[in-house]
Protein backbone atom coordinates (compact mmCIF):
# COMPACT_ATOMS: atom_id res chain seq x y z
CA UNK A 1 0.00 0.00 0.00
CA UNK A 2 1.20 3.49 -0.89
CA UNK A 3 -0.39 6.08 1.16
CA UNK A 4 -1.17 9.57 -0.34
CA UNK A 5 -1.38 12.36 2.45
CA UNK A 6 -4.16 15.59 1.36
CA UNK A 7 -1.26 18.06 0.96
CA UNK A 8 0.64 16.01 -1.72
CA UNK A 9 -2.58 16.43 -4.31
CA UNK A 10 -3.78 19.29 -3.00
CA UNK A 11 -3.14 22.18 -5.54
CA UNK A 12 -3.64 26.06 -5.43
CA UNK A 13 -6.99 25.25 -7.29
CA UNK A 14 -8.06 23.14 -4.70
CA UNK A 15 -6.66 25.42 -2.02
CA UNK A 16 -8.78 28.22 -3.23
CA UNK A 17 -12.63 26.42 -3.33
CA UNK A 18 -11.35 24.56 0.51
CA UNK A 19 -13.30 27.33 2.46
CA UNK A 20 -16.55 27.41 0.48
CA UNK A 21 -16.47 23.62 0.69
CA UNK A 22 -17.77 21.45 4.09
CA UNK A 23 -15.43 18.58 4.63
CA UNK A 24 -17.82 16.30 3.01
CA UNK A 25 -18.02 18.87 -0.11
CA UNK A 26 -14.68 19.13 -0.06
CA UNK A 27 -14.07 14.85 -0.26
CA UNK A 28 -16.57 14.89 -3.02
CA UNK A 29 -14.47 17.75 -5.00
CA UNK A 30 -11.30 16.07 -4.35
CA UNK A 31 -12.38 13.27 -6.14
CA UNK A 32 -11.16 13.38 -9.75
CA UNK A 33 -8.04 14.94 -8.54
CA UNK A 34 -6.79 11.97 -6.75
CA UNK A 35 -6.70 9.59 -10.13
CA UNK A 36 -5.03 12.72 -11.65
CA UNK A 37 -2.56 12.82 -9.43
CA UNK A 38 -1.58 9.31 -9.53
CA UNK A 39 -1.29 9.63 -13.28
CA UNK A 40 0.66 12.59 -12.93
CA UNK A 41 2.74 11.08 -10.50
CA UNK A 42 2.72 6.97 -10.88
CA UNK A 43 4.06 6.65 -14.16
CA UNK A 44 3.91 2.55 -13.91
CA UNK A 45 0.31 2.79 -13.17
CA UNK A 46 -1.69 2.14 -16.19
CA UNK A 47 -5.62 2.06 -14.78
CA UNK A 48 -6.69 3.46 -11.48
CA UNK A 49 -10.37 2.66 -9.88
CA UNK A 50 -11.56 4.75 -7.27
CA UNK A 51 -13.79 2.97 -4.70
CA UNK A 52 -15.89 3.88 -1.76
CA UNK A 53 -15.36 4.01 1.67
CA UNK A 54 -18.03 1.95 2.70
CA UNK A 55 -18.02 -1.24 0.19
CA UNK A 56 -17.80 -4.68 0.86
CA UNK A 57 -16.24 -7.37 -1.95
CA UNK A 58 -18.36 -10.95 -1.71
CA UNK A 59 -15.94 -12.03 -4.77
CA UNK A 60 -13.12 -11.10 -7.45
CA UNK A 61 -13.59 -7.49 -9.28
CA UNK A 62 -12.49 -9.30 -12.06
CA UNK A 63 -15.52 -10.00 -14.59
CA UNK A 64 -15.93 -5.99 -14.25
CA UNK A 65 -12.51 -5.57 -15.99
CA UNK A 66 -13.24 -8.06 -18.26
CA UNK A 67 -16.54 -6.17 -19.27
CA UNK A 68 -14.50 -3.28 -19.93
CA UNK A 69 -12.42 -4.75 -22.12
CA UNK A 70 -10.88 -1.90 -24.61
CA UNK A 71 -12.74 0.40 -23.47
CA UNK A 72 -11.09 3.75 -21.20
CA UNK A 73 -13.47 4.97 -18.64
CA UNK A 74 -16.43 2.04 -16.28
CA UNK A 75 -18.91 3.93 -14.34
CA UNK A 76 -21.80 2.43 -12.44
CA UNK A 77 -25.76 2.87 -12.73
CA UNK A 78 -27.90 3.27 -9.34
CA UNK A 79 -29.71 0.59 -11.33
CA UNK A 80 -33.35 2.09 -8.61
CA UNK A 81 -35.84 -0.29 -7.04
CA UNK A 82 -38.71 1.40 -8.84
CA UNK A 83 -40.07 3.08 -5.90
CA UNK A 84 -36.60 4.39 -4.79
CA UNK A 85 -35.80 5.97 -8.08
CA UNK A 86 -33.57 9.24 -7.59
CA UNK A 87 -32.14 9.50 -10.91
CA UNK A 88 -33.49 13.00 -11.36
CA UNK A 89 -31.90 14.03 -8.19
CA UNK A 90 -29.02 11.75 -7.04
CA UNK A 91 -28.26 10.85 -10.38
CA UNK A 92 -28.57 8.09 -12.77
CA UNK A 93 -24.39 6.75 -11.90
CA UNK A 94 -22.89 6.30 -8.47
CA UNK A 95 -19.57 7.24 -7.86
CA UNK A 96 -19.48 4.29 -6.17
CA UNK A 97 -16.31 2.72 -8.71
CA UNK A 98 -14.90 4.04 -11.04
CA UNK A 99 -12.26 2.56 -13.89
CA UNK A 100 -9.98 5.16 -15.49
CA UNK A 101 -7.15 3.58 -18.15
CA UNK A 102 -3.57 5.84 -18.94
CA UNK A 103 -4.72 7.54 -22.06
CA UNK A 104 -6.42 10.40 -23.91
CA UNK A 105 -10.09 9.40 -23.35
CA UNK A 106 -9.53 8.92 -19.57
CA UNK A 107 -7.50 12.24 -19.20
CA UNK A 108 -10.18 14.11 -21.04
CA UNK A 109 -13.14 13.00 -18.64
CA UNK A 110 -10.62 13.24 -15.62
CA UNK A 111 -9.71 16.97 -16.75
CA UNK A 112 -13.92 17.76 -17.27
CA UNK A 113 -14.67 16.88 -13.87
CA UNK A 114 -12.19 18.65 -11.69
CA UNK A 115 -12.95 21.64 -13.56
CA UNK A 116 -17.23 20.89 -13.21
CA UNK A 117 -16.03 20.39 -9.39
CA UNK A 118 -13.81 23.44 -9.11
CA UNK A 119 -16.44 25.29 -10.37
CA UNK A 120 -19.56 23.55 -8.41
CA UNK A 121 -19.22 20.79 -5.65
CA UNK A 122 -21.92 20.98 -2.69
CA UNK A 123 -24.08 18.83 -1.05
CA UNK A 124 -27.52 20.12 -2.33
CA UNK A 125 -29.42 19.78 -6.11
CA UNK A 126 -29.27 23.22 -8.13
CA UNK A 127 -29.66 23.24 -11.83
CA UNK A 128 -29.45 19.56 -12.37
CA UNK A 129 -26.45 19.27 -10.32
CA UNK A 130 -25.46 17.22 -7.08
CA UNK A 131 -21.90 16.56 -5.75
CA UNK A 132 -19.78 15.29 -8.08
CA UNK A 133 -22.07 12.50 -8.52
CA UNK A 134 -24.91 13.92 -11.16
CA UNK A 135 -22.08 15.28 -13.33
CA UNK A 136 -21.69 11.64 -14.41
CA UNK A 137 -25.57 11.36 -15.86
CA UNK A 138 -23.91 12.51 -19.66
CA UNK A 139 -20.61 10.66 -19.82
CA UNK A 140 -21.70 8.35 -22.51
CA UNK A 141 -22.62 10.75 -24.93
CA UNK A 142 -20.21 13.30 -23.90
CA UNK A 143 -17.68 11.37 -24.03
CA UNK A 144 -15.71 8.40 -25.80
CA UNK A 145 -14.68 5.33 -24.92
CA UNK A 146 -17.28 5.35 -21.61
CA UNK A 147 -18.86 2.14 -20.46
CA UNK A 148 -21.86 1.84 -18.24
CA UNK A 149 -21.42 -1.47 -15.97
CA UNK A 150 -23.52 -3.97 -17.02
CA UNK A 151 -23.09 -6.68 -14.25
CA UNK A 152 -25.34 -6.60 -11.81
CA UNK A 153 -23.04 -8.07 -9.15
CA UNK A 154 -20.72 -5.05 -8.87
CA UNK A 155 -23.29 -2.00 -7.39
CA UNK A 156 -25.25 -3.87 -5.25
CA UNK A 157 -27.05 -1.59 -2.97
CA UNK A 158 -29.85 -0.99 -0.41
CA UNK A 159 -31.72 1.55 -2.63
CA UNK A 160 -31.97 -1.81 -5.67
CA UNK A 161 -31.26 -4.73 -3.65
CA UNK A 162 -35.58 -5.00 -3.43
CA UNK A 163 -35.41 -6.05 -7.36
CA UNK A 164 -33.60 -9.25 -6.37
CA UNK A 165 -33.08 -12.52 -4.98
CA UNK A 166 -30.63 -12.86 -2.64
CA UNK A 167 -29.66 -16.45 -1.61
CA UNK A 168 -26.39 -18.37 -1.17
CA UNK A 169 -24.79 -21.12 -3.74
CA UNK A 170 -22.56 -23.22 -1.49
CA UNK A 171 -19.64 -20.61 -0.40
CA UNK A 172 -20.76 -18.49 -3.87
CA UNK A 173 -23.14 -14.95 -2.39
CA UNK A 174 -25.74 -14.63 -5.58
CA UNK A 175 -28.03 -12.17 -6.77
CA UNK A 176 -30.42 -13.70 -8.94
CA UNK A 177 -28.68 -15.89 -10.66
CA UNK A 178 -24.70 -13.65 -10.29
CA UNK A 179 -22.34 -13.56 -8.15
CA UNK A 180 -22.18 -10.54 -5.97
CA UNK A 181 -18.81 -8.85 -6.46
CA UNK A 182 -20.04 -5.80 -3.84
CA UNK A 183 -22.44 -4.15 -1.81
CA UNK A 184 -22.71 -0.61 -1.34
CA UNK A 185 -23.40 -0.22 2.38
CA UNK A 186 -25.18 3.92 1.89
CA UNK A 187 -26.51 4.93 5.01
CA UNK A 188 -24.92 2.39 7.74
CA UNK A 189 -24.56 3.37 11.12
CA UNK A 190 -22.76 2.85 14.42
CA UNK A 191 -24.46 4.36 17.52
CA UNK A 192 -22.89 4.89 20.36
CA UNK A 193 -25.87 3.01 22.44
CA UNK A 194 -24.25 -0.15 20.73
CA UNK A 195 -27.43 -0.02 18.20
CA UNK A 196 -26.57 -0.25 14.17
CA UNK A 197 -28.76 1.00 11.69
CA UNK A 198 -28.22 -1.04 8.10
CA UNK A 199 -29.94 1.67 6.32
CA UNK A 200 -33.25 3.69 5.85
CA UNK A 201 -34.47 1.55 2.48
CA UNK A 202 -36.54 -2.03 2.98
CA UNK A 203 -34.46 -4.95 3.54
CA UNK A 204 -34.83 -8.21 3.69
CA UNK A 205 -34.35 -11.09 6.17
CA UNK A 206 -31.72 -12.49 3.34
CA UNK A 207 -30.31 -9.14 3.00
CA UNK A 208 -29.73 -8.83 6.28
CA UNK A 209 -28.48 -12.03 6.83
CA UNK A 210 -26.08 -12.96 4.19
CA UNK A 211 -24.85 -9.16 3.14
CA UNK A 212 -25.20 -7.00 6.31
CA UNK A 213 -23.88 -9.30 9.36
CA UNK A 214 -20.77 -10.67 7.71
CA UNK A 215 -19.99 -7.05 7.25
CA UNK A 216 -20.59 -5.98 10.67
CA UNK A 217 -18.48 -8.99 11.48
CA UNK A 218 -16.00 -7.51 9.39
CA UNK A 219 -16.35 -4.06 11.01
CA UNK A 220 -15.59 -5.39 14.17
CA UNK A 221 -12.57 -7.26 13.40
CA UNK A 222 -11.40 -4.41 12.28
CA UNK A 223 -12.14 -2.58 14.90
CA UNK A 224 -10.38 -4.85 17.48
CA UNK A 225 -6.88 -4.82 15.16
CA UNK A 226 -7.46 -0.88 15.64
CA UNK A 227 -7.54 -1.07 19.10
CA UNK A 228 -4.64 -3.28 19.45
CA UNK A 229 -2.72 0.06 18.56
CA UNK A 230 -5.32 2.58 19.47
CA UNK A 231 -7.12 1.48 22.53
CA UNK A 232 -9.00 4.56 22.74
CA UNK A 233 -10.37 4.31 19.35
CA UNK A 234 -13.62 5.02 18.84
CA UNK A 235 -14.26 7.22 15.43
CA UNK A 236 -17.52 6.53 13.48
CA UNK A 237 -20.01 5.89 15.92
CA UNK A 238 -22.83 8.61 15.95
CA UNK A 239 -25.55 9.38 18.99
CA UNK A 240 -28.88 8.05 17.66
CA UNK A 241 -30.76 11.05 17.78
CA UNK A 242 -28.44 14.52 17.55
CA UNK A 243 -31.28 16.53 17.00
CA UNK A 244 -34.87 16.95 16.52
CA UNK A 245 -34.87 16.04 12.31
CA UNK A 246 -33.03 13.25 13.21
CA UNK A 247 -35.91 12.25 15.51
CA UNK A 248 -38.51 12.80 12.70
CA UNK A 249 -36.50 11.25 10.00
CA UNK A 250 -36.25 7.75 12.25
CA UNK A 251 -40.08 8.27 13.24
CA UNK A 252 -41.31 8.40 9.31
CA UNK A 253 -39.03 5.43 8.79
CA UNK A 254 -40.50 3.67 11.64
CA UNK A 255 -44.11 4.50 10.16
CA UNK A 256 -42.99 2.96 6.75
CA UNK A 257 -41.51 -0.36 7.74
CA UNK A 258 -38.55 0.71 6.53
CA UNK A 259 -36.47 1.59 10.02
CA UNK A 260 -33.75 -1.36 10.02
CA UNK A 261 -31.82 -1.22 13.55
CA UNK A 262 -30.73 -3.94 15.24
CA UNK A 263 -28.21 -4.68 18.71
CA UNK A 264 -24.82 -4.95 18.40
CA UNK A 265 -23.35 -8.33 20.21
Amino acid sequence: MTLISLTEFEDPELLKVKPTRTVGEYCWTSTPFVPYYIFNHYLEIDDITYVDADVMFFSSPQPIFNELGDRSVLITPHRYTPKYDKSSTSGIYCVQFVTFKRDKYSLEVLNWWRERCLEWCYNRVEAGKLGDQKYLDDWLERFENVHSLEHIGGGVAPWNVQQYKIHKEGSALKVDDTDVIFYHYHGFRLYTNKEIDLSAYRLGSEVVKYIYKPYIKALKDAEASVKKVAPDFSYGYTKKCKNLEDCLRMIYRIMRGEYNVIRSA
